[in-house]
């Protein structure tokens, strides 16, 4: 009985082998093609790197509001389009200038400093302002208005939100 189930194992050695060579062969040509559609359906669902810092970058500031003030109305129209024309190259939405209300402060002085209480000078002093609203600003936005030199005797205040 041994030597009878020697040669049955062989002969199931011998059938088996071949079997398991050509499905290696298949698996290998199967391989590569499966491989190739995922690669290309992960960079195809996928967005690039590049593009995903962007978007992050661009929301962290929406807009940004800018009060100008100045005693001379000519200096502060100057600063104003200087400003509206860096936020037009950045690509950011320009709401503005809005012109604001002039606030007049006026003073009365005395001529005399005794007798003539009659005699009296009035001064006054107009703050001129502007507002500007930009929407949909990036980084480049920012930093190109930090770099910007605007004319003396105008007072700048940024809120960023």
């Amino acid at each position: 009985m041994t030597p009878a189930k020697k040669p049955a194992a062989k002969a199931k050695k011998k059938a088996t082998s071949p079997k398991k060579a050509a499905p290696k062969k298949q698996a290998k040509k199967a391989a590569p093609k499966t491989a190739k559609p995922k690669k290309a359906a992960i960079s195809v669902n996928d967005p690039s790197p590049n593009q995903k810092p962007a978007k992050k970058a661009e929301p962290a500031v929406s807009s940004i509001r800018i009060r100008l003030s100045a005693f001379d109305h000519v200096v502060l129209d100057e600063a104003t389009s200087k400003i509206v024309d860096t936020a037009e190259r950045s690509g950011a939405i320009i709401h503005g200038p809005i012109p604001l209300p002039t606030k007049i402060r006026k003073f009365t002085v005395n001529r005399s400093t005794f007798v003539h209480k009659d005699a009296r000078d009035q001064f006054e002093m107009r703050t001129h302002r502007r507002l500007i609203d930009l929407t949909e600003t990036t980084f480049k936005t920012i930093e190109s208005l930090q770099s910007l030199s605007l004319p003396s005797g105008v007072d700048i205040e940024i809120k960023m939100g």
